[in-house]
């Protein structure tokens, strides 16, 4: 399982993609924006939790003026850059206990 801390700034779009092992949760913290899961985009706000499956395609919207943030679960783990690519959605260091 990997848990990461997501801020996606006003005006984000990130690109649809998916994650052909992993299973993956948002739930967000603050803010608004939009969901797309599947073909289906939906309204989110604080408190709501977003259930991906795996190998389906999802995106994360800010067409608003402030920071949408959310923490993201996935198992098995992934790491930030595999979730998020160069999307400009921030995410907190990786932490791996390995090192």
């Amino acid at each position: 399982m990997s848990v990461t801390w997501l801020e996606v700034p006003a005006g984000i779009d990130q690109e649809l993609h998916s994650h052909e092992e992993a299973e993956q949760v948002y739930i967000v913290t603050s803010g608004r924006g939009t969901m797309t899961v599947a073909g289906d985009k939906q309204e989110i706000a604080e408190g709501d939790l977003v259930l991906v499956p795996p190998a389906t395609d999802h995106s994360i919207a800010n067409g608003n003026s402030s920071d949408l943030c959310c923490v993201s679960v996935q198992s098995p783990p992934v790491t930030s850059s595999e979730v998020f690519g160069r999307s400009g959605v921030g995410v907190a260091s990786e932490y791996d206990d390995e090192e």
